[in-house]
């Protein structure tokens, strides 16, 4: 019924200017659209057909600003993404962004007359869409707060909210389940709020195709998606697929917005959800701190940083540096031998490697290495020794990445 009186505002639009008229939500998906008047450009037809702009024309338009706009406005082209320049005018109710409506007017050719029944129009598309906002945001709000439950509640919490999401059939039982979540981390003092939207954007991208099998929740400036497959993912796909998300929020947030990502591993069930949950949280720790990850880190990559980033942020600190490696540090102008061991570690104390890694000859290696052990008064040959200057290196390493 709501979709129908919806319609039937846009196609009267429509006609009445002569031109095509798009209804997007405000995460740029499309909604509702008229016939065309020839003035279609390649978005609009893919948006059609898609229900989707696609995740480059979506980054675009949010980097504009466009849900912060509080009357209509120009939406420059982008020739590169075959997309003209179109009116963009937001539809809201009591401050609520409830759409965004879109007319392509490459030439600006629109009238004042034009111009105000557009805005008669929103007028009108802002009634009935707010009464569906209410009924709509009460059942995304029970989902997401279930799922928020299932991730990281208490046993009880997670038991109940489980049954909860399976009676109301927002997700399915599937053999195989993923938990990733998408940080933000904005230097620029972007308001939470469209950090947000940017993360909702992208998360309903993906959950959008088919919503019984990835679910989702927001919370400020953190997104969590939960994936339900018949088989474990393919690794390096789960890693592709957050790059271009975290490339498409970083584009939509206009400032020095990072999004790094955390990827859990899969389980066989989604009563250990929030074990993949858990893990792939500490993993957003790894992709921030440390840029051998760039930007996204999988649990199962973590090797020996795994416990260490289980440790507070507030108890990370150089104190954490065994005495003999500080020693070492304090010493060190230039870094030579800290270099060195930590790449005579890295190569398991193998010389021959270690030298190779370093361009030396093995006697210079050697020669550094005496001095390692002089200065820290510690054996190389000796495991524990080994093992508490590589853990202390590897605290250093997160040290780095706290700065």
């Amino acid at each position: 019924m709501i979709d129908n009186e919806l319609q039937r505002i846009v196609d009267a639009l429509a006609e009445s200017l002569g031109r095509s008229v798009a209804i997007n939500d405000p995460t740029i998906h499309l909604l509702c659209a008229s016939r065309h008047f020839g003035d279609e450009d390649a978005v609009r037809v893919h948006a059609v057909l898609q229900r989707d702009a696609g995740s480059a024309v979506i980054g675009y338009l949010l980097a504009q600003g466009v849900t912060r706009w509080t009357e209509p406005g120009v939406i420059p082209a982008r020739p590169d993404l075959r997309l003209q320049a179109r009116l963009c005018a937001p539809v809201r109710w009591r401050g609520v962004l409830l759409a965004l409506l879109m007319v392509i007017d490459p030439d600006r050719s629109l009238t004042s007359d034009q111009l105000n029944r557009v805005q008669d129009a929103v007028a009108a598309m802002a009634a009935v869409l707010y009464r569906e906002f209410l009924v709509a945001d009460r059942h995304r709000a029970a989902r997401e707060t279930a799922l928020r439950k299932v991730l990281s509640g208490s046993e009880k919490q997670r038991k109940k909210a489980l049954e909860s999401l399976k009676e109301g059939q927002r997700v399915r039982t599937a053999p195989s389940v993923t938990v990733s979540v998408f940080d933000v981390w904005d230097e620029a003092d972007t308001e939470t709020a469209e950090i947000e939207l940017a993360l909702r954007a992208s998360m309903e991208t993906l959950a959008r195709p088919d919503p019984a099998a990835a679910a989702y929740f927001v919370k400020d400036c953190r997104a969590v998606l939960l994936q339900l497959g018949d088989k474990e993912p393919d690794q390096d796909q789960l890693h592709r697929q957050a790059t271009a998300v975290a490339q498409q929020v970083q584009d939509a947030v206009v400032g020095g917005a990072r999004c790094v990502v955390g990827i859990g591993d899969p389980c066989a069930d989604l009563d250990q959800a929030w074990v993949s949950y858990e893990h792939a949280a500490i993993a957003t720790r790894a992709a921030r701190m440390l840029p051998g990850f760039e930007g996204v880190a999988q649990w199962a990559e973590l090797g020996a940083y795994a416990p260490l980033l289980q440790i507070p942020a507030k108890r990370l600190t150089p104190n954490l540096v065994p005495a003999p490696l500080r020693a070492l540090i304090a010493q060190d102008s230039h870094n030579r031998l800290v270099q060195t061991l930590a790449v005579y570690l890295d190569h398991a104390g193998s010389s021959p490697q270690a030298a190779a890694a370093l361009h030396i000859h093995r006697t210079s290696l050697y020669y550094r290495l005496r001095q390692i052990e002089e200065i820290t008064g510690l054996d190389l040959t000796r495991g524990d020794d080994r093992l508490n200057l590589h853990v202390g290196l590897c605290v250093l390493t997160l040290l780095e990445g706290v700065k």
